[in-house]
């Protein structure tokens, strides 16, 4: 089983331009510790996989009006509390 506390290598390849800009940008905010990179890209990747997830439940539910997704996640929170 996988255990989503352990740590994972990445091995990347950006652009200079990407990398310089990143760098001092980390350091005008105070960073330049050990980490920030690190802790700067993985913020990154959540923030664009929940906006892409969004994006991807609203064209999916396109055809349904606000009542139909409002009376669905009333359901979902009473199925939850039970």
């Amino acid at each position: 089983m996988l255990d989503a506390n352990q740590n994972a290598r990445w091995s990347l390849v950006v652009s200079r331009g990407t990398d310089i800009a990143l760098r001092q940008f980390l350091a005008s905010q105070g960073g330049g510790r050990k980490g920030d990179l690190s802790r700067f890209v993985e913020e990154a990747v959540r923030v664009h996989i929940f906006s892409l997830a969004a994006e991807e439940a609203k064209s999916e539910n396109v055809g349904y009006s606000q009542v139909e997704i409002d009376a669905a996640i009333d359901e979902g929170i009473n199925w939850a509390r039970q």
